[in-house]
């Protein structure tokens, strides 16, 4: 499976970053750094009746695809993209840091927030206390943790880590039970995620959405991940309560990332 195969490369590659040095580093960083912009109140606030507010993407390849354009083998401009979407209305964004899977880098995620001021999510599989501060000296305002690719006792404490820097936590489930870990466990997370794609076959269904958004209390912000492609699918997003959309693919492919942007959000590009 190539979620496992993932993890199995992360955990190794952490191994090489375990350093005393490297930490004091980061932790220098933040300890300067700007703090973090409000990823949830940024979604609550701009979502609208018709829309979802709308989290968009910046993405190089995925393991099913690789490169998501031609063009990516000779230059990736992820300013420009940021800067598109940005300038069009998304709410906020999720940079991919991965890179041996996802072609995505940190210095991406730095040079986007530098650039604009706009909310981040560190796009990545965090399984190690060390990317949680390297998330957060690279300008992170939020980070991801994939339910099924942790423990329970990792889902409490990476929570409470991010908490103590500063980051909101978008916790990402696909089935029942996953949500319910979240909601029993971790009775404070704000941002529930839905990923409608199988990381196990990698096919996608909005009505995992529809289904798991049932479960979840009024107080939480529900965003709905993956398989998002037109207006109708916001729009049934929409009437389903849905507060936040992620969408990377379907904007990265379009042939005007701009009007891509301005279409799923029903406003003139």
């Amino acid at each position: 499976m190539i979620l496992d195969r993932i993890l199995e490369h992360k955990k190794a590659e952490l191994r090489r970053k375990q350093s005393r040095a490297y930490l004091a580093d980061l932790k220098a960083i933040i300890r300067d750094a700007a703090p973090p912009l409000g990823f949830a109140v940024a979604l609550d606030a701009t979502r609208t009746a018709a829309s979802p507010a709308l989290i968009a993407e910046v993405k190089k390849a995925s393991p099913s695809l690789g490169l998501l354009r031609e063009e990516f083998s000779e230059k990736f401009d992820h300013l420009a993209i940021a800067r598109t979407y940005y300038e069009h209305g998304a709410s906020a964004l999720s940079v991919l840091t991965d890179k041996d899977f996802f072609k995505g880098d940190l210095q991406y995620l730095s040079d986007i927030k530098k650039a604009l001021p706009i909310p981040a999510l560190d796009k990545e599989f965090m399984v190690g206390e060390i990317q949680f501060y390297e998330a957060r000296a690279h300008g992170a305002d939020a980070v991801l943790l994939i339910v099924a690719a942790l423990e329970r006792r990792q889902l409490i404490d990476f929570h409470a880590l991010a908490s103590e820097l500063k980051m909101d936590v978008l916790f990402e489930t696909h089935h029942e039970r996953e949500l319910d870990l979240v909601l029993e466990w971790v009775p404070t997370a704000r941002l529930i995620g839905i990923n409608n794609r199988d990381l196990k076959t990698f096919t996608t269904d909005l009505n995992v959405t529809f289904r798991l958004a049932k479960r979840i209390p009024a107080d939480k912000v529900i965003v709905s991940e993956s398989g998002i492609r037109s207006r109708a699918d916001v729009l049934k997003l929409a009437e389903a309560g849905i507060h936040a959309m992620l969408v990377g693919e379907s904007l990265i492919k379009s042939d005007d990332m701009g009007k891509k942007v301005a279409e799923l959000r029903g406003t003139s590009a």
